[in-house]
């Protein structure tokens, strides 16, 4: 899955590190900061529990493509 974020840094990727380390099912996931849309790639969870986690560490979330 991709989505559309605000994690614009390094400091921002340390933030929400643990809330995605920790959300059910999250297999891999890797945040491109060069991108503009600053793009979170997501495999081996569902959408729902991605934006959950990445609200909860105070980040905005946007689903933009949900594969498989």
């Amino acid at each position: 899955m991709k989505f559309k974020t605000n994690i614009h840094c390094s400091n921002c990727v340390r933030s929400v590190s643990g809330f995605l380390n920790e959300a059910q099912g999250v297999e891999h996931w890797e945040v491109d900061t060069a991108h503009p849309d600053k793009i979170l790639t997501v495999s081996g969870s569902d959408a729902e529990t991605v934006i959950a986690a990445v609200e909860e560490a105070g980040f905005d979330i946007v689903l933009l493509e949900e594969v498989g």
